[in-house]
């Protein structure tokens, strides 16, 4: 069953074409005076406009058309010409049946459909994941949720970061400190062994430690230059320390991805797809769009309306600077991996589209790759999409850093949020008589359901204050709010049944009532907005705002307690409904609820 605010659309979309005017004019949304009506339609203005007629006139001709409708109680012409909608309880309750018992909850999918690859995560080989990590992991993850439960065919993949300078760097520092592994033995072609030499926590000291020498050690600098140039040239020992990094470090990104639920279909890497390189250097070549420089083969992508001048002011705009496929030493950077995995994708996936969750300030180098595969006719620019995310920001509004002035790793940020919602778990009382091990899961439930929604409740281009103690309260708009809403709902239900009160046919009739199911009936409309602008916070304002409509109705009137059976069994039933809407929400934000808190 289509939305009420999908069939009021149809309605003055057939009410304006009966009046000879374009169907554009017929969009009815959610009202902004909801003490006035349900819905509104505000396009008769501009319609009257369009058709040199008087808007107020029009509305009144337009009215009865609408009132038709069986879902429609009254329309009323306001001011210049609003059209205000007004709904029956009988057209609402239905709307309520539907969601409660739809396993979609009342989702429409989208009409359209693609196949589409999301790039996210990004995590680099070898380096711990900070807190920086968390937008990428979460706003990619739900995105891929969304889509797929839309009804596209999405593969996720982590895009690792394994073939850049880093790599040179461990594989110089680990041969300095364990010189005699067999990796480093001239004309040793291997079998090596299985076993990886180093650890994680190497992996952590080593690299640091590496990267600030490069900076200081110019001979240490060139050193790895030629280490990462011979690596990707193909030498055999360095390829087998490289899949070692690899493995010790997917298997610590897992443990920390695992705790804000988030997964991958894909854990390809820049090394993936090193063999379709040279292919792709060929092309730009055979293009005749890659020139030598100074032993470099780089790409001009810049456009010609880019070199005019600026308004106001004599010189002219900087051009998109050029990419560079191949340095001087034979190496390849980002731009060269990203063009090979576009190529990759098409030749084994074919999507239909291709996003990037991102940060933003990656946004020039994603603009370079995408201008230089259409260009080269890889894939079509407009079929790419950067996703640019902004920075998670300390009280001082600078990148978040631990108080000694670094980095805070995510493993770490997961585990302070671990501790603070266990502590706000055992200060509130809320678990009860609840064992120690479902007390512990509940405590993660909570901590994940903190990050990921303090982080998704924000427009994704935006940068957000980091403040663990307000996001992890049961006050306020957070996830453990949204938690409790849900677990109060569950055991809302349990006690009922163990009082032998069941669900029963919805009957939509005082005012908290009616908010409640308009509520519902907004859900597809934030999952097509959070579609189609790639905007997970469409979907944390209609979850939250459902909570509020639900406390309001569970303030308003008795439920499980109410004396009139068929008013409970009413009441019972849009509490299961509003139940299944949040649980769906909540599952596409990533967030799961604990049976009871």
């Amino acid at each position: 069953m289509a939305n009420l605010a999908a069939q009021l659309t149809g309605a003055c979309v057939a009410a304006f074409e009966a009046e000879g005017l374009e169907a554009r004019w017929g969009a009815v949304k959610q009202s902004d005076r909801p003490e006035l009506a349900d819905f509104q339609c505000n396009a008769c203005m501009g319609a009257a406009k369009q058709a040199k007629t008087n808007p107020r006139e029009l509305a009144a001709r337009i009215a009865p058309r609408i009132a038709e409708h069986p879902a429609v109680a009254r329309v009323d012409v306001a001011g210049p010409g609003f059209l205000n909608i007004v709904v029956t309880d009988e057209a609402l309750s239905a709307l309520a049946e539907a969601v409660r018992s739809d396993p979609r909850a009342g989702a429409e999918r989208a009409s359209e459909t693609e196949k589409i690859v999301v790039d996210f995560g990004g995590p680099n080989v070898a380096k711990p994941m900070h807190v920086g990590h968390i937008r990428s992991a979460v706003i990619g993850d739900t995105i891929v949720r969304l889509l797929r439960f839309m009804g596209d065919d999405v593969t996720g993949d982590a895009h690792l970061g394994d073939w850049g300078l880093q790599m040179g760097l461990l594989i110089v520092a680990v041969k300095d400190e364990q010189p005699n592994l067999p990796y480093f033995e001239t004309g040793n072609d291997g079998p090596f062994p299985t076993d990886p030499p180093i650890d994680m926590e190497d992996l952590s000291r080593l690299y640091p430690m590496a990267s600030a020498r490069s900076k200081e050690d110019e001979a240490y600098m060139s050193r790895a230059q030629a280490a990462v140039a011979e690596m990707q040239a193909g030498h055999p020992g360095y390829r087998a320390l490289l899949k070692h990094f690899i493995q010790v470090s997917v298997a610590a990104l897992k443990t920390d991805y695992a705790f804000l639920d988030v997964s991958f279909d894909l854990w390809k890497g820049e090394s993936d797809v090193d063999a379709l390189i040279p292919d792709v250097v060929q092309l730009f070549k055979d293009k005749g769009l890659a020139v030598e420089d100074d032993g470099a083969v780089i790409v001009d992508v810049a456009r010609q309306d880019e070199n005019v001048p600026i308004e106001g002011k004599t010189q002219l705009k900087n051009p998109m600077p050029p990419i560079m496929l191949v340095n001087s030493r034979g190496g390849t950077g980002y731009h060269t991996t990203d063009l090979a995995t576009i190529k990759d994708r098409v030749d084994t996936i074919s999507p239909d589209r291709m996003l990037y969750v991102v940060d933003q300030r990656q946004a020039l180098h994603f603009e370079q790759v995408y201008r230089a595969a259409d260009k080269a006719g890889l894939f079509s620019a407009d079929r790419l999409e950067h996703l640019g995310f902004g920075t998670v920001n300390g009280k001082d509004g600078k990148p978040f850093k631990t108080r000694a002035g670094g980095t805070l790793r995510l493993s770490d940020l997961n585990a302070m949020a671990l501790e603070e919602a266990t502590r706000r778990i055992s200060e509130t009382n809320l678990s009860g008589d609840i064992g120690p091990e479902e007390k512990d899961e509940i405590g993660r439930l909570v901590a994940r359901a903190a990050l990921r929604f303090a982080d998704l409740q924000n427009q994704r281009t935006t940068n957000y204050v980091f403040d663990l103690e307000r996001f992890t309260s049961f006050e306020g708009k957070t996830g453990p709010y949204l938690l409790y809403a849900v677990a109060r709902l569950k055991s809302l239900l349990r006690t009922a049944k163990a009082d032998g009160h069941h669900p029963g046919a919805i009957q939509i009739e005082s005012a908290a009532e009616r908010k409640l199911a308009l509520t519902l009936d907004g859900f597809t409309l934030a999952l097509n907005l959070a579609r189609d602008k790639r905007m997970p916070h469409f979907i944390c304002e209609h979850v939250y705002t459902l909570a509020q409509a639900f406390s309001a109705f569970y303030g308003a009137h008795p439920i499980a307690k109410e004396a009139d059976p068929a008013l409970r069994a009413s009441r019972l039933g849009l509490c299961e409904a509003v139940l299944a809407q949040l649980t769906v929400g909540l599952n596409l934000l990533g967030i799961t609820a604990p049976e009871r808190m």
